[in-house]
C-alpha cells in the first residue's frame, strides 16, 4: 500500500510539474513589469497551466519542461514516503507545484508573486482546517494558523531590521509555510524555519568565496525558505508516522 501511494503521489508530481513551465515563464519578469502575455515569437501565450512552447508555430520559450517534471515527482514522493496515507498529504501534493514555480520565478528574477504567495497562504489555512476534521488527521489546525503568524511575523520583522536585504514576498511566503510547519507543532517550526535560513546562508557564503556575488548583493532566498519547509514537513510527518 506505501509503494503504491508513493507511486501515485509520484505520478502526480510529474504531470503537475508538465504544467508548471508556462507559468513560471509569463511570471519571470522584473518588478512592476506585466506578466507575459506573449512569447517570444510575439504570439499570444494562452493560459497558465502547460508548456511553455507556442501554440502556433511551436517555438519554445523559456527552460525545459523536463526539470521541473523532475524536480515535482521527487518532491511529491518523498512527501509521501515521509507523510504516509494522511489528510494532510493532499495538502502538501496540491502545495507542491505551487512551491515549485515560486522557487524557480524568485531564482529567476528574485520575486515572488502575489498571485501565488498569497493564494498559498490562503489555501494552506483552508485546506488544512478541513484537513483536521477527516480521522487520521496528524496535526493541529490551531496550530497551523499561529505557526503561519508567528513566522510570518518572525520574517516581517527581517524585513523592517533589513529591506534591502529581506523582501516583502519572502514575508508573505512566510505565512503559508508556517501554516505547514505549525501544523506538526512548534519544533517542527523551528527546525524548518532555521533550516531554511541556514541554507539560504550557507549559499551566500559560498557565493562570497567564490566571488560569485559581493556582500551587498541580493540573493533569492525563496528557494532556501521552502526547502526548509519541506525537511520540516518530512521530519514532522515522519516523527509522527
Amino acid at each position: 500500500m506505501e509503494a503504491l501511494l508513493i507511486m501515485l503521489a509520484v505520478v502526480y508530481g510529474a504531470g503537475a510539474g508538465l504544467l508548471v513551465p508556462r507559468a513560471r515563464y509569463r511570471l519571470s519578469v522584473e518588478p512592476e513589469e506585466p506578466w507575459r502575455s506573449a512569447g517570444p515569437c510575439g504570439h499570444a501565450v494562452g493560459g497558465w497551466l502547460g508548456r511553455a512552447r507556442c501554440g502556433v508555430c511551436g517555438e519554445a520559450y523559456g527552460q525545459g519542461a523536463l526539470w521541473p517534471a523532475a524536480m515535482t515527482a521527487l518532491v511529491c514522493g518523498v512527501l509521501a514516503a515521509g507523510v504516509g496515507a494522511r489528510p494532510e498529504l493532499a495538502v502538501w501534493l496540491l502545495a507542491a507545484p505551487v512551491a515549485v514555480v515560486l522557487a524557480a520565478v524568485d531564482r529567476s528574477v528574485r520575486r515572488l508573486p502575489d498571485v501565488l504567495t498569497l493564494p498559498l497562504a490562503a489555501g494552506m489555512a483552508v485546506l488544512l482546517g478541513a484537513a483536521a476534521l477527516i480521522p487520521g488527521a496528524a496535526g493541529s489546525w490551531p496550530g497551523a494558523l499561529l505557526g503561519g503568524l508567528v513566522l510570518g511575523g518572525g520574517y516581517f520583522t527581517l524585513f523592517l531590521i533589513h529591506p534591502a536585504g529581506m523582501g516583502f514576498g519572502d514575508v508573505k511566503l512566510a505565512v503559508g509555510l508556517g501554516c505547514a510547519l505549525g501544523w506538526y507543532g512548534w519544533q517542527v517550526l523551528f527546525l524548518g524555519a532555521f533550516a531554511g535560513l541556514m541554507l539560504g546562508s550557507l549559499y551566500g557564503v559560498a557565493l562570497l568565496v567564490t566571488r560569485r556575488a559581493g556582500r551587498g548583493s541580493a540573493l533569492a532566498f525563496g528557494p532556501f525558505m521552502i526547502a526548509g519547509a519541506w525537511l520540516g514537513v518530512l521530519t514532522g510527518g515522519t516523527g509522527i508516522g
